[in-house]
């Protein structure tokens, strides 16, 4: 009878594990080239990934954090168990790009997400839209890298794109918000050379989670996307990037302010600034997005 009981408990235990299988994704990482000021002739480089999942999405995003997840994870622990703050922005490499983009199987509903600010509690605002791109398939073939590629172009957001895709790659997917070849996009970049992918290589994640180690442990993955329209999208945004702690600098006292943390060069203020200081870099570093003019957005939310 006991060793029915264990059977039988076992049994439960496997079928509730399966019953709660972990989300797994196709990786893909694109080395992106662009053009962060308009008005010169300097590019940058980040390495940003698609993450094509088995729960009918994907998700693209600059991959320069959660690439450090296993020095930040080491840190971090240190922290916990020595009790004092450190400084991690010193040894941590800040991303370029700070959008999320998440494409919804089969209809390739597009899910534009950004966090910002609400009090001292990080808050994910976002919009949806649902492209058709007009892709002009052409005859043209070559080969990048180890796939076998063939042309596309389209206009989109004010530029004309020159796309090559794969269809060795099953996915009608791309970077950023492209889509809609029958295959992945390898390559793809305007005529203006402003902003260029090119598909790096790819892997298999096993237990997949679209956010950092630094985001969880922090509880700062910014919680249920709120979807407005994107002009409230736009101007809610934008009024962010002007003054990043509008929202939790009345929360702010004399008293708070001139506190030290153990562990932490100078007081709450001072770091308070500094952290201020980085978002507005952050964010004036880039005038050329990639989409130079907008779909007029009369839907209201």
């Amino acid at each position: 009878m006991k060793s029915l009981f264990s059977a039988f408990f076992i049994a439960l235990f496997a079928l509730s594990m399966a019953q709660e299988s972990k989300e797994t994704a196709n990786r893909f990482f694109y080395e992106l080239t662009f053009k962060p000021k308009k008005d010169s002739t300097k590019l940058d480089k980040v390495i940003t990934i698609l993450d094509i999942t088995d729960k009918n999405r994907s998700v693209y995003q600059d991959y320069t954090v959660i690439a450090q997840d296993s020095i930040m994870k080491i840190e971090f622990e240190a922290m916990q168990k020595a009790g004092v703050m450190k400084d991690l922005s010193k040894s941590l490499k800040q991303p370029k790009i700070s959008a999320r983009i998440y494409k919804f199987y089969p209809s390739m509903k597009v899910e534009y997400v950004e966090k910002i600010a609400n009090g001292f509690t990080p808050s994910s605002i976002g919009y949806d839209e649902t492209i058709k791109f007009n892709w002009n398939i052409q005859a043209d073939k070559e080969k990048i890298g180890e796939y076998n590629t063939q042309k596309a172009t389209t206009e989109f957001g004010g530029r004309k794109w020159t796309a090559w895709f794969s269809t060795d790659l099953p996915f009608q997917d791309g970077p950023y918000k492209f889509s809609g070849l029958p295959g992945l996009i390898v390559k793809i970049e305007d005529d203006g050379k402003n902003y260029s992918w090119v598909l790096q290589g790819n892997k298999k994640i096993k237990d997949y989670s679209e956010f950092s180690y630094i985001e969880t442990f922090a509880h700062a993955t910014g919680g249920k996307v709120n979807v407005v329209s994107r002009e409230k999208f736009e101007k809610t945004f934008n009024d962010f990037k002007k003054d990043p702690f509008a929202t939790a600098r009345p929360m702010f006292t004399q008293e708070m302010m001139s506190k030290t943390i153990p562990g932490m060069d100078g007081t709450i203020g001072d770091m308070i600034k500094k952290q201020e200081k980085q978002y507005k870099d952050f964010y004036n570093a880039n005038d050329n997005p990639v989409e130079i003019n907008q779909p007029q957005d009369k839907k209201k939310k």
